[in-house]
């Protein structure tokens, strides 16, 4: 084995083969020595190249700038020439009443805010409404509304009926109050008749001419009474003398509140009761002097007598 490669050796020894590999290692170093070379030629002109290219964007940059300085001359000669005319303008608006339009500029600004307020607070009313509207129409479906025209229309027959009615009853409540006042009226003048009839046959002074009992509706109704939708009726006695009328109450005898008491009560008999035979009074003459003792004892027996001769 050892012997094959030293052949091999020798062989390649005896070709020049060794000078060849020098030969190519030289020029391997020449062309590596080349390459650097061209390396750091190429890396100066990217540097050279680099700095072309700064100094055209700083040309463009300049350039922009040249531009607009051009630009912004322009501008502040065409704002000088337009502020000299706002000036001129002015000076015009001024003869003519700039204040007057600068006024009637401010309020209908004022005015066009307003409106565009009132616009977006009407735009979410609307919005809510027909979100409410929507809602509505969703529960129409539903089965509680199922058949509400007809239902309405039903329930509207009997409103209608019912008011009808009420109306009818009115009329009638309002007759018989009519004729319950007018009977109220009559009964009243026949009491008060017969009350004066046995006041001037009976009582024999002549402080009182007569008494009389009034009534009166539609007073102030005392704290508590409650009316229950009737009409309630105040009486009260009164004493005429020569057409003056005083209240009994506080002004009177004890005699004079007996016999009034009893007049009154045959005045009752008389006017509300038919064909009563019986008269039943309990010590009607307490405290009647012996004058009006005797007067009531006269209007008793006539009263006896005239009930005995009808």
């Amino acid at each position: 084995e050892i012997t094959k490669y030293n052949s091999t050796i020798n062989s390649y020894e005896a070709r020049g083969s060794s000078v060849a590999l020098e030969e190519c290692s030289s020029k391997m170093a020449d062309f590596q020595q080349r390459t650097k070379n061209k390396i750091t030629e190429r890396k100066e002109v990217d540097d050279k190249l680099d700095t072309l290219r700064k100094q055209l964007a700083n040309a463009k940059v300049r350039e922009q700038e040249l531009e607009d300085n051009l630009e912004l001359l322009k501008n502040q000669s065409d704002v000088t020439d337009k502020e000299t005319s706002i000036k001129r303008i002015r000076d015009q608006l001024t003869r003519r009443g700039l204040d007057k339009y600068t006024s009637e500029y401010q309020r209908l600004k004022k005015e066009a805010e307003k409106l565009r307020k009132d616009k977006a607070r009407f735009e979410g009313h609307c919005q809510g409404k027909q979100d409410e509207l929507r809602h509505i129409q969703k529960d129409l479906q539903s089965d509680m509304y199922r058949d509400v025209d007809k239902r309405y229309r039903d329930m509207n027959v009997t409103l209608q009926t019912t008011m009808i009615a009420n109306c009818d009853l009115d009329k009638y409540y309002k007759a018989l109050d009519r004729a319950i006042m007018r009977f109220h009226s009559i009964k009243m003048e026949e009491i008060n008749k017969i009350i004066k009839e046995l006041w001037m046959k009976t009582y024999k002074g002549g402080d009182i001419d007569t008494i009389a009992i009034r009534s009166e509706s539609d007073v102030e109704i005392p704290e508590g009474l409650v009316l229950s939708g009737r009409r309630i009726y105040y009486y009260r006695v009164v004493m005429i003398k020569e057409e003056t009328e005083l209240d009994m109450r506080g002004r009177c005898s004890a005699g004079q509140k007996v016999l009034a008491s009893i007049i009154i009560r045959l005045a009752l008999a008389e006017t509300f009761c038919l064909n009563c035979g019986i008269l039943v009074l309990d010590e009607p003459t307490t405290n009647l002097d012996t004058e009006n003792m005797e007067g009531l004892a006269q209007s008793l027996a006539d009263i006896i007598r005239l009930s005995c001769d009808t």
